[in-house]
């Protein structure tokens, strides 16, 4: 399960987040392009935009359940 004490500094604030246990596999950035980013870098993904409809919701969490390493958090602050 991620971390939200762990979150990359990148991440956009809200409900979704990437922490630093991130390996780079490309794999949330394949299924949900819209949201998630790579930092080359340092080579990690981050979330540079929070989705706001259903559909781009569910895109996030399809990431969130295919992150082979669990670095995909969905309990953010959701008020930002």
């Amino acid at each position: 399960m991620a971390d939200r004490a762990a979150k990359v500094a990148e991440n956009l604030p809200g409900r979704f987040y990437v922490d630093s246990t991130c390996i780079d596999c490309e794999l949330c950035r394949e299924i949900a392009p819209s949201f998630f980013k790579r930092q080359d870098r340092a080579g990690y993904s981050f979330v540079y935009r929070q989705p706001t409809v259903d559909v781009d919701i569910e895109a996030c969490l399809a990431a969130v359940e295919e992150c082979p390493v669990e670095a995909i958090g969905q309990d953010g602050d959701r008020n930002r």
